[in-house]
C-alpha cells in the first residue's frame, strides 16, 4: 500500500469534535478555541535517521530540518508560528554532545521565527535517532489558505527553484513564513501548499482537494542548478526536469491566484523579494487531470511525487 493510500485508510474514521475547522488532509489542522480574532494551526512532523538524514549529517542541520519542516507547513497556511514541543528518540550509544548540537540548530531557527520551544519528550530508540516536532501557530480568522480553493483560470505559481534537494537544500532550506504572510496580506490566494513531496505530487493534492485539473508549461518550471548538477554527477539521478517534478523536500510555496492578478503579483513580488524567484508555471483547468505543455503540444503528465512506501 502506498503512503497516501495508507493515510486515506487511517483517516477515514478519525474522531473529531467542534474545535476542528480543518482536519486531516491539509498542511496543518485548523482549530477554533474561541479566540476572538484568531484560529489555531496545529502540525506535527518527524525526521528519521537514514530516511531524512544520515549519521554523517552535520547535527545543527538535523535540528534545523526537524523544526523547519513544521515551519514550512505553517507557512503554507499563511500562519504565524508560536510554540513547539520536541520528542527525540535516541539509540543506546548516542553521543550527548552530538544531540546538544542538534538542539543548537533547532533553537537557532526557532529564535529567528519567534518560536518558543516549550518542552517535549525523550525516549529510547532501538534503531537510529528520530525527532518529532509538534507545533502550534495562529492565523487570522478567514485568512487561512487551504488546498481546496483552486479555481479554473487560476494562475499557478511556485517560489524558488525545484529539484536536487539532496545536494544540500533539504537540510538548510529557508521556511517561507514571511513570504506567505506577505502574499496573503496583498493578494487573494485561492490555494497553497508547501512542496515537501515534489511538485507533481503536491499539485495533485491541491487538484484533488479542489476538484480541478491543471496544465503546466514545461519551459516555465524553475529547474534548480542542483538538479542539473545531480544529473551530471550521480548515475542514478533523474533528469533535471523529472527531478524538479518529483524529488521532493524543496520546501517552497505552491500557490494559485486569480489569473487576472498574475502580472500584478509578479511585479509586486520582484520589488519585495528581489533575491527569491517567483515563477508562473501554468493554470488551473476545469477538466480533471494534470497535463504538461511543451514543444510537442499538450499531454498527460505521468510523474508523481515522493512516496515513503513506494
Amino acid at each position: 500500500m502506498k503512503e497516501f493510500e495508507l493515510i486515506g485508510k487511517l483517516t477515514r474514521s478519525l474522531p473529531t469534535n467542534d474545535t476542528v475547522v480543518v482536519g486531516a488532509g491539509d498542511d496543518c489542522a485548523v482549530l477554533d478555541f474561541g479566540l476572538p480574532e484568531k484560529l489555531l494551526l496545529f502540525k506535527t512532523d518527524a525526521v528519521v535517521e537514514n530516511v531524512h538524514f544520515s549519521g554523517e549529517t552535520e547535527p545543527k542541520k538535523i535540528g534545523h530540518k526537524a523544526l523547519g519542516r513544521c515551519l514550512s507547513d505553517i507557512a503554507a497556511m499563511a500562519g504565524t508560528p508560536a510554540a513547539a514541543l520536541v520528542t527525540i528518540g535516541l539509540p543506546p550509544d548516542y553521543d550527548p554532545d552530538f544531540i546538544a548540537r542538534v538542539y543548537e540548530g533547532l533553537n537557532a531557527l526557532a529564535k529567528r521565527f519567534g518560536v518558543a520551544v516549550a518542552g517535549g519528550e525523550t525516549t529510547a530508540s532501538t534503531g537510529g535517532i528520530f525527532i518529532s516536532v509538534a507545533m502550534l501557530g495562529t492565523v487570522a480568522r478567514g485568512r487561512q489558505v487551504l488546498r481546496n480553493g483552486a479555481k479554473p483560470g487560476d494562475a499557478i505559481f511556485v517560489t524558488g527553484e525545484l529539484g536536487g534537494s539532496l545536494l544540500g537544500k533539504h537540510l538548510d532550506f529557508e521556511p517561507r513564513i514571511h513570504e506567505a504572510q506577505w502574499l496573503a496580506e496583498h493578494f487573494s490566494l485561492h490555494a497553497m501548499a508547501d512542496l515537501s513531496d515534489g511538485l507533481a505530487g503536491d499539485l495533485r493534492r491541491i487538484l484533488a482537494a479542489s476538484g480541478t485539473g491543471a496544465e503546466l508549461l514545461k519551459s516555465a518550471v524553475p529547474v534548480s542548478r542542483a538538479a542539473k548538477l545531480q544529473a551530471r554527477t550521480m548515475p542514478s539521478a533523474k533528469p533535471p526536469f523529472a527531478a524538479a517534478l518529483a524529488d521532493g523536500e524543496d520546501f517552497e510555496l505552491l500557490l494559485t491566484v486569480p489569473g487576472a492578478d498574475a502580472v500584478k503579483l509578479l511585479d509586486a513580488w520582484n520589488k519585495k523579494f528581489p533575491k527569491l524567484k517567483l515563477s508562473c508555471i501554468g493554470k488551473i483547468t476545469a477538466a480533471a487531470g494534470l497535463r504538461i505543455r511543451d514543444g510537442s503540444g499538450v499531454r498527460p503528465l505521468d510523474a508523481h511525487g515522493y512516496d515513503h512506501f513506494a
